[in-house]
């Protein structure tokens, strides 16, 4: 195919001012290229695709989260879990159309530097590593709660508070958290395929403790548990909804995966959108069934809330609560996985993008994974997750990756707008009213946080441009070729994904 010639814009050449290093551009093709470059190995199909996703999603809201947001909610939960999948959706179908064009490992990082610009790209990939990072620590401080549940139902004894429960809930160092953060990153530093192996066979079984959760918790429901249904207002639906938000992180998870797909372009939009439907059926399923059985105020400052549903229901000398235990420690384990995963993805992108240093982007030859990244970011989480509340947690992740979800829905319209013809394998319906939809349901649900949140988030920003200042609009690899001359992307073919005159670089 003829190569086009690339238009630059007049303020980004040699001598470009600041504000022009902040908002320049890469092309889509040079994305596609790169990407198609990778030293990572294709090793996924679309199943795999979909259960990294369905497992980086499915458990934290239903096992870790559900027993803070009913109390914000009551049983007006269920609507809250349907607003939250609904917002998602509309992301999730801007994510489908973005993966199939750019298959990179960066996700909605890559997809804001195709279109907003390196400043935007970078606040993006900030809010990612929060969403990432922040969510595999709460998931942990989840996981060590439920094993703690297991021991007590099995054995009768469980680990001292101190060593166990989460800083503020009478704990000072969570060691289960932190431990089952190292035992993913050993599975992770084995490589992509073992890795999906293994994420398949716990997959399977959370799905069959979520089933069998329904199938118990059904035999005692109760109707007038939903009665009334809205006790705290709509307000405290939103409020549920925005907190709840946190457990549909992950459904992105297979976009990080682009580089390690076999058919990248097919099989990533598929394995999104098949996800999420997926995931939000058993969570409305799972809420229905856990409110029928236990009246929503008893939920206030459960811990395995699952399983006590399951001992208050139908008696704690059952076999029931000790095998949702075991499955929900085993879905804890997975979303550490594949989010982990993600997390290390993300910084790949970056880093070969000369945005955080060059040591993340360095992959090991004989297993195809990026060993000293895996390293650098488990021990940072494992830190993580060891001395920081799991509430915290949460809230921190939902508004991070409504933020990012926000700018993935803003990259569809745009590039609809300047790459009208370019190849999609999967186009948004209704484009731009659903994507503009999807930024109005996540500007509504982030003004739904609290201003603890805000503050927190207002911090975690400032010290990502702080480094971006003084680290990334050095070392960016798109800011060298624009300061030898360079055109960015004057190699790259429109029919990668630009149409003729659309790789700006500013």
């Amino acid at each position: 195919m003829e190569t086009e010639t690339v238009r630059t814009r007049p303020d980004v050449g040699r001598g470009g001012g600041r504000a022009a290093r902040l908002t320049r551009r890469q092309g889509v093709g040079s994305l596609v290229a790169e990407a198609a470059g990778s030293p990572l190995r294709r090793t996924m199909a679309v199943g795999q695709l979909t259960l990294l996703s369905v497992s980086a999603t499915l458990g934290t809201g239903i096992f870790v989260v559900l027993g803070q947001a009913v109390p914000e909610a009551g049983p007006a939960i269920v609507v809250s879990f349907v607003l939250a999948g609904v917002t998602a959706l509309f992301s999730a179908l801007s994510y489908a159309e973005l993966a199939g064009m750019i298959p990179g490992s960066g996700s909605s990082y890559s997809y804001a530097y195709a279109t907003l610009g390196e400043l935007v790209a970078w606040v993006c990939g900030w809010c990612l590593i929060l969403e990432y990072g922040v969510s595999v620590a709460a998931v942990a401080v989840g996981w060590g709660q439920y094993v703690n549940e297991l021991l007590d139902l099995t054995v009768g004894v469980t680990l001292p508070d101190t060593l166990s429960a989460p800083p503020g809930a009478g704990g000072v160092l969570n060691i289960p958290a932190a431990a089952i953060v190292v035992l993913a990153m050993v599975v992770l530093l084995r490589g992509a395929k073992e890795s999906a192996v293994a994420n398949t066979v716990m997959v399977a079984v959370k799905i069959a403790a979520l089933v069998m959760f329904c199938a118990v918790a059904f035999t005692a429901f109760r109707a007038g548990n939903f009665t009334p249904l809205f006790p705290l207002g709509t307000a405290g639906m939103s409020a549920g909804a925005a907190s709840l938000f946190f457990s549909y992180i992950g459904f992105d998870a297979a976009s990080t995966a682009g580089e390690e797909a076999k058919n990248p372009q097919r099989d990533l939009p598929r394995a999104i959108i098949l996800s999420l439907v997926l995931v939000t059926a058993l969570y409305v399923l799972v809420a229905v069934a856990a409110l029928g059985a236990m009246p929503w105020k008893r939920f206030e400052g459960t811990e395995a809330t699952l399983s006590e549903v399951l001992v208050q229901s139908v008696g704690g000398g059952s076999l029931w609560p000790i095998l949702l235990s075991v499955g929900a420690v085993v879905a804890t384990t997975s979303v550490v996985l594949t989010v982990q995963y993600g997390q290390i993805r993300i910084l790949f992108a970056m880093s070969r993008d000369g945005l955080v240093p060059p040591l993340f982007s360095k992959v090991h030859p004989t297993t195809g994974v990026p060993r000293a990244n895996t390293v650098i970011v488990s021990t940072f989480i494992a830190v993580l997750a060891a001395l920081v509340p799991l509430g915290a947690l949460a809230d921190a992740t939902s508004i991070g990756t409504l933020f990012a979800f926000m700018l993935v829905n803003l990259a569809v319209v745009l590039l609809r707008r300047r790459s009208p013809e370019a190849p999609r394998s999967f186009r948004v319906p209704f484009s731009p009213v659903t994507p503009i939809l999807g930024v109005g349901f996540c500007v509504y649900m982030l003004f739904s946080l609290g201003p603890d949140t805000w503050a927190a988030f207002g911090g975690w920003m400032a010290v990502g441009l702080v480094i971006y200042w003084l680290y990334g609009i050095k070392h960016s690899k798109l800011g060298d070729r624009l300061g030898s001359g360079d055109k960015v992307g004057s190699g790259d073919k429109v029919g990668s994904g630009d149409k003729p005159g659309d790789k700006e670089t500013a």
